[in-house]
C-alpha cells in the first residue's frame, strides 16, 4: 500500500481539511543516477502516493528547485497543474490546488494558515535558508492572501543535520520564522536527519549526489 511510504505530521494532521504528506524512499527503485532520471523513475511511486492522498495530477503544481528564493502563486495568478522552472517555493489559497516540492537532504518547509485556508511549501537547504525563503513565502502569503504570521503553522520535514552536514539550516529556519512573528507553539520540526536512515530516506550528501528525491505535498482539498 502507498500509505507506508507517506509520512504525515501531527501539527498538520490537526488542521481541519488539510491534506499533506512527505513521500519517502522506495527501496526497490534504482535511483543511483542523475536527478532528472531518478525523478522519472520515481514517477509511478509518486503517482501512487498522490492517489492515496486524493491528489489529482491536474490539481498538482511543482517547482524546479535550484537553491534560490523564487516563489510562485499557484491556482490564483498562476495556472493549475504546472511545473514552474527555477522555483523553490509555491503558495496558494485556492481549494483543490496542491503544491509539490522535491527534496533530498534540503528541508521541505510546510506553511499553513488555517484561518485563511492558505498554504505554502518551500525548498530550504543551506542556500535557501540563507536567503530566508520560508519567511519570504510567509510575506507573500501575507501580501496576497491576507495571512497573519501569528496564525501560520510551520512544519519542517526530515532533512540533513549535523554532524553529517556542517550547517544546521533547520535551526536557522526556526530562528528566522520565530523572529518573523511565528508563534513558538506554531513552529514544529520533526527532528529527523535524512542521513541516518537510508532505507527510509534519500541523502544527497551521503550518497554522493546519485540518489532519489522525496516529494512533499500540501493543499486544502476544498
Amino acid at each position: 500500500m502507498s500509505q507506508r511510504w507517506i509520512e504525515t505530521y501531527p501539527a498538520l494532521e490537526a488542521i481541519e481539511g488539510l491534506t499533506h504528506g512527505f513521500i519517502c524512499r522506495h527501496p526497490e527503485i534504482d535511483v543511483k543516477t542523475d536527478r532528472d532520471t531518478a525523478i522519472a523513475r520515481l514517477q509511478p511511486h509518486f503517482n501512487s502516493c498522490l492517489e492515496t492522498l486524493g491528489v489529482a495530477r491536474a490539481q498538482f503544481s511543482t517547482g524546479e528547485q535550484i537553491h534560490a528564493d523564487r516563489i510562485e502563486i499557484c491556482g490564483s495568478d498562476g495556472p493549475e497543474g504546472t511545473h514552474f522552472p527555477e522555483t523553490d517555493g509555491l503558495v496558494t489559497n485556492c481549494p483543490g490546488q496542491f503544491l509539490g516540492i522535491y527534496v533530498a537532504d534540503c528541508g521541505a518547509v510546510y506553511l499553513v494558515d488555517p484561518v485563511k485556508k492558505a498554504c505554502g511549501l518551500v525548498h530550504s537547504g543551506k542556500k535557501g535558508s540563507e536567503l530566508g525563503i520560508a519567511v519570504k513565502a510567509m510575506q507573500l502569503m501575507e501580501k496576497t492572501f491576507g495571512s497573519r504570521r501569528e496564525d501560520i503553522i510551520v512544519q519542517v520535514a526530515p532533512c540533513i543535520r549535523p554532524p553529517d552536514y556542517e550547517i544546521d539550516f533547520a535551526a536557522q529556519i526556526q530562528s528566522d520564522c520565530l523572529n518573523a512573528g511565528v508563534a513558538t507553539s506554531h513552529f514544529h520540526d520533526c527532528g529527523v536527519s535524512t542521513s541516518k536512515d537510508l532505507e527510509r530516506y534519500y541523502s544527497y550528501r551521503i550518497e554522493k549526489g546519485e540518489t532519489g528525491r522525496h516529494l512533499a505535498v500540501l493543499g486544502f482539498p476544498n
